[in-house]
């Protein structure tokens, strides 16, 4: 099991309980870089990977090949978390570290747990109040929208379909005890007030 971990924007204040506890109990714990690093390591000494900032694919891919080497054999005996900056959701390298890791070991198992993100720290660093809709985006023109407090999923979707969105997740009372998780055609007709949505063309 390999288990994406976010670790917040940098202040190591902003870790999760669920991020110390899952550091502690991690067989072998892995990072992107030293700020990572310094974050993770009173409570794990972590290994620290090389993923270069740079616009060079081939040289990417080598990397995230030569990580995938170094993370794999312990994730395949047990249980490694890969610890990242934010949210291993959000903008993160994290889904092409599981790719290149599954072309060889199709047997492991991926999962993430949410991190405080650089979207949501922003708006209380820069003192902003958001209570209305708002795109993110890394200069990209993006065909996903996630929309939140939906009651009527069912009709939401339908609607959208027209629109071209083709593929659904809401995701009812997330973390609680009775979250519940529903896809595409199985969108209920009435969701909780607590509900988020994602949709994708």
């Amino acid at each position: 099991m390999l288990v994406g971990l976010g670790l917040g924007p940098g202040n190591p204040e902003l870790l999760t309980l669920r991020a110390v506890r899952l550091l502690k109990e991690a067989d072998g714990v892995f990072v992107p870089g030293r700020i990572a690093h310094d974050l993770v390591a009173p409570y794990r000494e972590p290994v620290m990977l090389d993923f270069p900032m740079t616009d060079d694919e081939t040289r990417i891919r080598t990397c995230l090949e030569e990580n995938a080497r170094k993370i794999a054999p312990v994730a395949e005996k047990g249980f490694a978390v890969f610890g990242i900056l934010g949210d291993p959701n959000f903008f993160s390298t994290f889904s092409r570290l599981c790719a290149v890791i599954a072309e060889t070991h199709p047997a492991i198992e991926f999962r993430t747990e949410p991190g405080i993100s650089s979207i949501t720290a922003f708006a209380a660093a820069g003192g902003v109040s958001i209570n209305e809709g708002f795109s993110v985006s890394d200069g990209t023109v993006s065909d996903t929208k996630v929309l939140m407090k939906v009651r009527k999923p069912k009709e939401k979707a339908a609607a959208m379909r027209k629109e071209g969105y083709r593929e659904f997740v809401l995701v009812e009372r997330m973390y609680f005890p009775d979250m519940k998780v529903y896809r595409d055609d199985e969108l209920p007709e009435k969701s909780d007030y607590m509900s988020v949505m994602y949709a994708k063309k």
